[in-house]
C-alpha cells in the first residue's frame, strides 16, 4: 500500500473536491482511498489551520509530509513564510495553483518569480484540473524519504481506552510497526508491547511508513506517552536525546533578523516543538540549551527547523545541522 501525505495549504472547498474530510483539530485531514488497481493507494491531505496566527500546525504538517500543495489567492508575507517553510522542510516536489477568484488579481509571473526566489521548482498551474487528474499528479510526486529503515512514530494524540489501556496516535515516519512488537518511548525510555494497531479505523497486523496509526500499548505508564513522544523499537540505537548542543545554523535567505545570545527559539522535528535558549555563538555555530530533551536521529536524517515566535514578518530562521552534544 502506498500512502502519500500532502502538506495542503489551500481552501476547505478545494480539499473536499479531492478527498473525504476525516478529522479536524489544529489540522484538517482529508483521505482518498484508491482501490482501482492491485495495490491500494492512499492520498492524505493535511491542511494546517490558524496560519498565519499560529505557525505550529503548519510545521506539524510539514514534519510528516513529502509532497506540497499551495493554493495562491494573494501574494503577501504569509505566502512567503509558507514557501520558506516548505523549502526548509525539504519538500522539493509540489504543485501551486493560482486562484483568480479572490478579491484581487494575482500576477502569475510574480508567483513564478517568488517560487524561484524560494528555490522551489514546483509545477505552477492557473486552472484547477479535473479531480482525478489532480490526484494522479499528487500521487506521481511521491518520493520515499531517506532513513526509512528504522521505526519512528511521532505521537500527536494520546488517550486511555477502558479495557485496553494507553493509546497513541501518530504517523509512521519511517520503518514499520507490528502487533506484539516490543517498543520504547522517547524521551523517557519507558518500554512496552504493542497490543493492537488501527489504520483508518481498521484493525491491522502492521502499519508502514506514511500510515496514520493508532497504537494500543501494554505495560506503558500512563504519564510516559504524550504529544511529541516518539515510539521506536526496543533496543534500537536510532535516536538520541540532546539537552545542550552546538549546531551549524543554515539561515534562510529571506531572514533579515540576527539571533543573539539569550534569545529564545523553538525547534520543530517529528511533531516535537521544543523550547531552547541560545547560550553561545561563534560565526555560523550556535549553542542551544533545551528546556526538555530534543530527540533526533543519530544518523542525522530529518530536518530540524528553528523558529522564533516573536520575529516578524518571518518566524523561520532556518535549519540546524552537525549536532554536537555538549
Amino acid at each position: 500500500m502506498t500512502v502519500v501525505n500532502v502538506a495542503f495549504y489551500g481552501s476547505d472547498d478545494l480539499a473536499k473536491l479531492l478527498a473525504k474530510k476525516n478529522d479536524s483539530r489544529d489540522i484538517d485531514s482529508y483521505v482518498f482511498k484508491d482501490t482501482s488497481s492491485t495495490q491500494t493507494r492512499i492520498l492524505s491531505l493535511l491542511r494546517p489551520l490558524k496560519h498565519p496566527e499560529s505557525i505550529r500546525p503548519l510545521l506539524s504538517v510539514l514534519n510528516v509530509s513529502n509532497v506540497g500543495f499551495i493554493e495562491v489567492t494573494k501574494i503577501d508575507a504569509a505566502l512567503g513564510e509558507v514557501l520558506v517553510a516548505m523549502k526548509s522542510s525539504g519538500i522539493e516536489s509540489g504543485v501551486a495553483m493560482i486562484n483568480q477568484k479572490s478579491e484581487s488579481w494575482v500576477d502569475p509571473n510574480q508567483v513564478r518569480f517568488i517560487f524561484q526566489q524560494a528555490e522551489l521548482e514546483w509545477d505552477i498551474i492557473e486552472e484547477p484540473p479535473e479531480p482525478h487528474e489532480f490526484r494522479e499528479k499528487l500521487f506521481s510526486l511521491h518520493r520515499e524519504r531517506e532513513g526509512d529503515d528504522g521505526l519512528v512514530v511521532p505521537i500527536d494524540q494520546r488517550f486511555n481506552v477502558q479495557g485496553i489501556g494507553v493509546v497513541g496516535i501518530g504517523y509512521v515516519q519511517s520503518g514499520s510497526i507490528k502487533k506484539h512488537d516490543q517498543i520504547e518511548i522517547v524521551p523517557g525510555g519507558n518500554n512496552g508491547v504493542v497490543r493492537s494497531l488501527q489504520v483508518m479505523d481498521d484493525d491491522v497486523e502492521e502499519a508502514i511508513t506514511g500510515d496514520r496509526v493508532g497504537v494500543a500499548l501494554r505495560g506503558v505508564d500512563d504519564n510516559s506517552l504524550g504529544k511529541g513522544s516518539l515510539i521506536i523499537h526496543h533496543g534500537s540505537d536510532l535516536m538520541t536525546e540532546v539537552n545542550s548542543s552546538t549546531y551549524k545554523l543554515n539561515t534562510t535567505k529571506f531572514q533579515k533578523r540576527i539571533l543573539s545570545i539569550n534569545d529564545i527559539v523553538h525547534a520543530s522535528i517529528n511533531l516535537q516543538f521544543k523550547v531552547g535558549r541560545i547560550v553561545g555563538m561563534d560565526g555560523e555555530l550556535i549553542t542551544i540549551d533545551w528546556e526538555t530533551p530534543l530527540v533526533v536521529r543519530k544518523d542525522g536524517v530529518g530536518v530540524v527547523i528553528i523558529v522564533q515566535l516573536d520575529a516578524t514578518p518571518m518566524r523561520i530562521f532556518g535549519t540546524i545541522s552537525e549536532v554536537s552534544p555538549v
